[in-house]
């Protein structure tokens, strides 16, 4: 077992560089008008704007998690790098859907990236329950993880659309992405599970260190 400093300062080192590229990314106007913003950079801020509330959401639900983590073990310290592997792709497959222009199999492949970033964190989740054992303040923070269960479903129905609905037209690839952004607002909106069992989890430590 080992403490969460290393694995914490990571995982935000690698989240940082992930949007350094993805605005590295980005098209430069070709000329000095806001029409030229519009044309050589709109959809690349767009997929750049969805992309970067991920992350965010990632980062902000990843910090709350471990303040309810005191070590990890080997498991988790892998656990881990899955995810960061999957998030690691979201600049590849951002790029894909904007050079695309949104054709559907790189709006279905960036609804998979997303897929495969949840499972990845739901595994995370899981191996810290689990390592926590009987009475983990994780599984009591997550509960029954009704949105967890919501975004997958969301994500999959997301990748079928886009791949199997009106593959010349554009009506699965807007149904795609109208759930992908569903998701994203989803877990914008504060969840204070974690926050009220971290005060919890803090009051007795409190208590303990005036004690002493």
């Amino acid at each position: 077992m080992v403490r969460t400093n290393r694995l914490e300062a990571f995982s935000d080192g690698v989240l940082a560089i992930i949007i350094t590229i993805m605005v590295l990314g980005l098209k430069v106007p070709a000329g000095h008008d806001l029409s030229d913003l519009v044309r050589t950079t709109g959809t690349g801020l767009l997929t750049y704007l969805l992309t970067f509330v991920y992350v965010g959401i990632y980062w902000n639900n990843h910090h709350h998690m471990f303040h309810l983590v005191r070590q990890v073990s080997g498991g988790v310290l892998w656990a881990n790098l899955a995810l960061l592997f999957c998030l690691s792709l979201f600049p590849l497959t951002t790029a894909w859907i904007d050079d695309s222009r949104f054709e559907p199999i790189p709006v279905g492949i960036y609804g998979l990236n997303l897929l495969s970033a949840a499972i990845a964190y739901f595994v995370l989740q899981t191996v810290i329950i689990r390592q926590q054992g009987p009475g983990s303040p994780l599984r009591q923070a997550v509960g029954a993880d009704i949105k967890g269960k919501v975004s997958l479903v969301l994500y999959l129905a997301g990748i079928l659309s886009a791949l199997l609905i009106d593959r010349s037209g554009h009506i699965g690839v807007g149904l795609a992405l109208a759930g992908f952004v569903t998701v994203a607002v989803m877990w914008v909106v504060p969840d204070r599970r974690i926050d009220r069992v971290v005060r919890q989890h803090e009051i007795p430590d409190q208590g303990a260190a005036r004690a002493s």
